[in-house]
């Protein structure tokens, strides 16, 4: 069969209404509604043409500004014409599109009972996030599924070990043993070893439990471990008091930040204090960042969360999140290279009510 994808026009509307009733027992779109993606939405709508231009499929792909998430709202199939390759041939076009619109994740909404469908989806490497009740128009629920639709273009500066955070307070000690390793080209360090640099960098802040590390503990610990080592700051700190109300460890972490800079006089450790952060010089430079993030929007944590930057291009900045079981995307290996938008990465890369930034980059070992 010929098929011709393009891009949906007005001439299509009623051919798409038409379209539309024959494939879905309630209709999702009316007239008006698709006439709206056509002109107006921030949206891609593709419609398979077969012979005779007769269409036999389309795709609805949703974006929001600023988002690296695009949504699959909808994709059909004329039943006269299912078996033929078209929901497949309209899938790879609805990636491609989210691509262009530098979205590094597609997320769609199907029926559990419709299993073609599922299946489609699975066999092109969507995983599961779970029911939605009450979800469609008629009540039904939807199977919740995504897919990562841009990689890793595997054009590092130098490959980059993942290490898995063994407790919720050491993202900073996790981050940095991946950093070593990269540098080292070596793997990331063991628990034993994740545990040992917490305590030479932990800064006694969090709500509740065990501390985190400040960017100037991190700092120290990697530069007596031979690193050359850069800081770069927003501000000289102490980064964490507003985020903590009691007395007694905001005077904790106040004097755990004065030890710290006190070290720092004693070392070559460069502190660079303004308000941007640009990673590409950092990078073609040699050296491995490690960004402090805003802890809710990567992980749906109160707290301030360490992860290492891998790589930067044109469209992503690539990270390892070290906390693969907090992390929004749950599982180890989608932690890895994870692509933000820089955008999004001005957005996350700052933390607190301060809006503040920190980062601690390694270069190789002094020699």
């Amino acid at each position: 069969m010929n098929l011709l994808l393009r891009e949906a026009r007005l001439d299509d509307l009623s051919t798409l209404v038409e379209l539309e009733s024959r494939c879905f027992e309630v209709p999702r779109l009316n007239r008006q509604q698709f006439r709206w993606m056509i002109l107006e939405a921030n949206a891609s709508l593709t419609v398979a043409e077969g012979d005779g231009q007769a269409l036999l499929g389309y795709a609805l792909v949703l974006f929001r500004r600023g988002s690296s998430l695009a949504r699959l709202h909808s994709i059909a199939t004329d039943p006269r014409a299912r078996g033929n390759g078209i929901g497949q041939r309209l899938l790879i076009a609805a990636e491609t599109s989210a691509r262009e619109h530098d979205c590094a994740y597609l997320r769609l909404e199907v029926c559990p009972d419709d299993r073609q469908a599922v299946s489609l989806f699975e066999r092109n490497g969507y995983s599961n996030l779970g029911l939605l009740t009450d979800f469609f128009p008629d009540h039904r629920e939807a199977l919740r599924m995504e897919k990562r639709v841009v990689q890793h273009p595997q054009a590092l500066h130098r490959p980059v070990p993942y290490y898995h955070q063994t407790t919720e307070f050491t993202c900073g000690p996790a981050c940095l043993l991946m950093a070593m390793g990269a540098l080292d080209g070596d793997t990331a360090g063991n628990h034993q070893d994740e545990l040992r640099l917490w305590r030479e960098a932990s800064s006694v802040h969090m709500q509740g439990g065990h501390g985190g590390c400040s960017p100037h503990g991190l700092a120290l610990a990697a530069w007596r471990r031979g690193y050359r080592v850069r800081l770069e700051l927003s501000d000289r700190g102490p980064l964490f008091l507003d985020e903590e109300r009691n007395a007694g460890k905001r005077e904790v972490i106040r004097q755990a930040h004065e030890d710290f800079c006190s070290a720092l006089q004693d070392t070559d450790i460069e502190q660079h204090v303004g308000d941007e952060l640009d990673l590409r010089p950092l990078l073609e430079a040699g050296g491995q960042p490690l960004v402090l993030v805003d802890g809710h929007r990567r992980s749906r944590s109160r707290a301030p969360h360490w992860v290492l930057v891998t790589d930067c291009d044109r469209n992503f900045i690539y990270l390892h999140d070290p906390n693969a079981e907090r992390s929004l995307q749950r599982r180890p290996q989608d932690c890895q290279h994870v692509p933000v938008t820089h955008s999004e990465f001005e957005r996350i890369s700052r933390f607190g009510q301060g809006k503040r930034r920190a980062a601690v980059v390694l270069y190789p070992r002094v020699t």
